[in-house]
């Protein structure tokens, strides 16, 4: 199967993001509990870890104020909120696209009032919590923000302890049948397609050989016409098959990196951003990039 070969944009709150070639995106923790980074203390912390990951090559930055890690236990919109604002009022002076990694509309909202581009939700804007306020309205009242999807069976308090129970071979339709109705929620509500990008969501409710399937469940993903992103960066499923602890899986996360690159994902999310970064040019500049869409 060969999938669409057209040149991707995201239309993002204020850039239009070219994936004609893989972007990196770094992940910014603004949590003392993140499970791979050990988190930051302060805001002033938080605003170092971003200008740091901006200076070694990322083209995206995205905060997340709540570990959404396997067990973490959910934390208050306003405590939330005291966590990004600071540092997401300080980045969006540095012109660079800002993704704000939040299930909750609320917070959706206050982010983008503020200014920033995407929303990346673990809920695909499913949550509304004691409101009647979902993420969907949120983006189909804002005019143009970029959107990412992604997939998660149960919720992070649980998830891996009732991983899905489907055949690993089963995962890649049963994950795009998911988020075709997630972009057809929002597709009806007047949001742009070029707004969305989607996320199979390694590690959230899945076993190792559930994630493992997915690489080439991009291509089913890429099939429908949106982006993808990949994130694979220090996943449990990596230290599963390496028997490598979390601070040590860099090179296994590289690899999967660039085996998600000849998938066709269009976006990495990453903590290493320099390494990542340096792989992506090595496979760009390989001449044969794996069936990526762009050269099929």
């Amino acid at each position: 199967m060969t999938v669409d070969a057209t040149p991707l944009v995201w239309q993002t709150s204020r850039f239009q993001i070219d994936l004609s070639s893989p972007r990196v995106m770094a992940i910014i923790n603004l949590t003392p509990d993140s499970f791979s980074d050990g988190g930051v203390a302060d805001a002033a912390a938080g605003i170092e870890r971003a200008a740091t990951a901006l200076a070694a090559g990322a083209d995206i930055l995205d905060l997340g104020a709540e570990s959404t890690r396997p067990g973490a236990i959910p934390l208050s919109e306003a405590d939330e909120l005291d966590r990004l604002m600071p540092v997401l009022r300080e980045v969006m002076t540095w012109q660079v696209p800002i993704s704000i990694d939040t299930y909750k509309p609320n917070v959706m909202r206050a982010a983008l009032d503020a200014g920033a581009d995407i929303v990346n939700d673990v809920w695909a804007l499913r949550w509304c919590g004691d409101h009647q306020l979902t993420g969907v309205d949120v983006v189909a009242q804002h005019p143009q923000c970029g959107v990412c999807l992604m997939h998660m069976h149960g919720e992070p308090t649980t998830m891996q302890v009732s991983p899905m129970s489907i055949a690993p071979q089963a995962m890649p339709a049963a994950v795009a049948a998911f988020l075709i109705s997630r972009t057809e929620a929002l597709l009806s509500r007047g949001v742009a397609g070029d707004r969305l990008v989607l996320d199979p969501g390694i590690g959230f409710g899945k076993t190792v050989e559930q994630n493992f399937a997915l690489f080439s469940g991009q291509r089913a993903l890429r099939a429908l016409g949106f982006p993808v992103l990949a994130g694979w960066s220090r996943k449990s499923s990596l230290g599963a098959v390496t028997g490598r602890a979390v601070d040590a899986r860099l090179a296994a996360s590289i690899a999967a990196a660039t085996v998600a690159l000849s998938h066709g994902a269009n976006i990495l999310r990453v903590h290493d951003v320099a390494p990542t970064v340096d792989a992506v040019k090595v496979w760009l500049a390989s001449g044969d990039n794996g069936g990526h869409p762009l050269f099929v």
